[in-house]
């Protein structure tokens, strides 16, 4: 009984929510299986930075799905040296599918000699340098500030914005919300509904006056303008690196895990030749270092998650994709079809060719339990679970396939749901409802602890769901 007690203390208590294998949380034993980083598929380009107020140095994108509607927010930049200036503004696009964009001629600021632009921002510097909005989803909050963002550098600290509309922008107030930091990166807040608080992620350095490892650091807030004090993120027993910009958010369809898309930024490692330079027509001084996209996660607190620590996206083929700067992912990723979501990438960064890419992923499908031909298992440890159906998003070969059998905490087959009475599954679904001989209702095991056992072959397994 004290061996049960115990087992029933420890078990996750995962509800009815959707759980993703992007770490470790869930996992008690793996034999013949292994987690396995999924690797994104280029899709179109999402928009050519080719207006005179966008340009080379165009960046910190953000893309929010506001219902029907997709949104983007980026900065406007031609020309290198201009950070903080006049020579920053804050552009605006939107798309109807997340695939097509096209930039409303807004006419609000008069740029580059014309007010036929999509600007929604400009003679506002320093926010204009890395601007960063969201959607706040706490309850409550009134349809006037339905939209917040921030941005600022080290001298004006982080300054706050509101928008009804996610066009129309006024600032908050004068006054900082953060201050005494550089925060001369992107700068994100996103509302918490698991930490109920919202959180900022900015990046700091591992040693003062610039020195040591670009690194991130995480504050708190009940209100959005009073702050908690700041803290370093930690990453585990993994090395340091140098991680340009986080973008970490609320993954959209399990909140309570945020997914972030680092720039992992390599200083000093040259693979651009001069005469490489020269042909691709790079800006003078930005290709000397390279850098890619890494995959991290957290379940709130000041703890990443780095389950991989290779490349989520490889520079790839080309002098034009080894530059500085360049791959440097957008924030946000959204679905863009009932089986698909999509992230974007710069491309081509401080090079006339400099453009926004998307990368397409299967719902759920940042990382998999994979089991190969040979055949595998997975074991949870302990749940506590509340539905009527387990829900699977799996994928097989033809000559693959996946059982479960639901386990009491110590490892003996719950009658009715052993792994002989499991309905083979095999093919390729986002949500496969789990049967068993007798059917698919596991609500009477609701509320007591459990294991689940998949056995796989030639397999993915990429999310569980206890479906009410």
């Amino acid at each position: 009984m004290a061996k049960f007690s115990k087992a029933a203390a420890e078990a996750i208590d995962i509800g009815s929510r959707l759980e993703l294998f992007v770490d470790d949380y869930l996992v008690e034993r793996l034999e013949g299986a292994r987690l396995k980083l999924q690797e994104p598929r280029e899709a179109n380009v999402a928009l050519q930075l080719d207006k005179p107020w966008e340009g080379r140095h165009c960046g910190y994108f953000t893309v929010i799905k506001d219902g029907s509607l997709y949104r983007m927010y980026y900065r406007g930049m031609p020309t290198a040296g201009g950070d903080c200036t006049t020579n920053e503004v804050t552009c605006y696009a939107e798309s109807s599918d997340g695939i097509n964009w096209i930039r409303p001629n807004l006419g609000f600021y008069e740029v580059q000699g014309t007010r036929e632009n999509n600007i929604i921002l400009a003679n506002a510097a320093p926010v204009t340098h890395n601007f960063s909005p969201f959607l706040d989803t706490k309850p409550g909050v009134p349809q006037a500030e339905r939209f917040k963002a921030v941005g600022g550098n080290e001298k004006s600290g982080l300054l706050p914005y509101l928008s009804a509309d996610g066009v129309h922008w006024r600032k908050l107030r004068d006054e900082p919300i953060l201050r005494g930091y550089a925060f001369d990166s992107q700068n994100l807040v996103f509302w918490s509904s698991g930490e109920n608080c919202y959180v900022c992620y900015f990046r700091t350095w591992t040693k003062r006056n610039y020195a040591g490892f670009r690194t991130i650091s995480r504050a708190t807030s009940k209100d959005f303008l009073h702050w908690n004090e700041p803290v370093e993120m930690n990453f585990g027993d993994t090395p340091l690196e140098h991680l340009y910009t986080n973008q970490t958010h609320p993954y959209f369809r399990a909140e309570h895990i945020y997914v972030a898309l680092a720039a992992r930024f390599m200083p000093g490692r040259q693979v651009v030749t001069d005469e490489q330079a020269r042909e691709i027509q790079v800006s003078e001084a930005y290709y000397k270092d390279c850098s890619e996209t890494v995959l991290m996660t957290s379940r709130g607190g000041n703890r990443y998650t780095r389950t991989f620590m290779e490349a989520f996206v490889r520079p790839g083929i080309g002098a034009s994709h080894w530059v500085s700067r360049t791959n440097y992912p957008a924030l946000g990723v959204v679905p863009t079809g009932p089986t698909e979501m999509s992230f974007y990438m710069q491309r081509n960064s401080a090079q006339p060719t400099h453009h926004l890419r998307r990368y397409t992923l299967r719902t759920d499908g940042f990382i998999s339990i994979n089991a190969g031909y040979a055949g595998g298992q997975f074991v949870t440890k302990p749940l506590i679970c509340k539905g009527k159906e387990l829900v699977i998003n799996y994928s097989t070969s033809a000559a693959g396939s996946v059982r479960v059998e639901i386990q009491d905490v110590h490892g003996k087959p719950v009658t009715g749901y052993t792994l002989l009475e499991c309905s083979e599954i095999f093919g390729d679904e986002i949500e496969r409802v789990v049967a068993w001989q007798l059917g698919s209702d596991v609500s009477p095991l609701a509320g007591r602890p459990i294991r689940l056992r998949f056995v796989m072959k030639d397999a993915d397994l990429y999310s569980i769901r206890f479906r009410p």
